[in-house]
């Protein structure tokens, strides 16, 4: 699902990715643009975020276990992000150099995991 970058935004290019996905639809949350699947948030934009200077992409992960192995493997693209990191969501940094293919894989994972049955027996992504 690779797409090309190019002349865009963070924010642009995480909207076409997340919006690509099955009934997924934007909407503001707690003052950010945010990502739902049938009601379920499942990626949220953050930039500068509470004066923090970072712009990343919020996604789910399958568990805090999950979550704290990929923070320990790649510190400088995950971290733990505020108020959702206690849920197992896990902040992915969309500063220099992205590796799109990456966010993309984990934004659609994310989708996986809040969107209903019903959609992931039809066939998902």
């Amino acid at each position: 699902m690779t797409l090309s970058p190019l002349a865009q935004s963070p924010l642009d290019h995480v909207r076409e990715v997340a919006l690509l996905l099955p009934e997924a639809e934007e909407r503001e949350s707690h003052g950010q643009p945010s990502f739902f699947v049938a009601g379920t948030q499942f990626a949220q934009f953050r930039e500068d975020h509470h004066g923090d200077a970072m712009t990343v992409v919020c996604v789910k992960t399958g568990d805090a276990d999950e979550q704290a192995m990929m923070i320990e493997a790649n510190p400088a693209v995950y971290s733990r992000p505020s108020y959702l990191g206690a849920s197992g969501w896990v902040a992915i940094d969309l500063a220099g150099d992205v590796d799109w293919a990456l966010v993309e894989d984990r934004i659609a994972r994310s989708w996986e995991l809040a969107a209903p049955r019903r959609l992931l027996e039809a066939g998902g992504r």
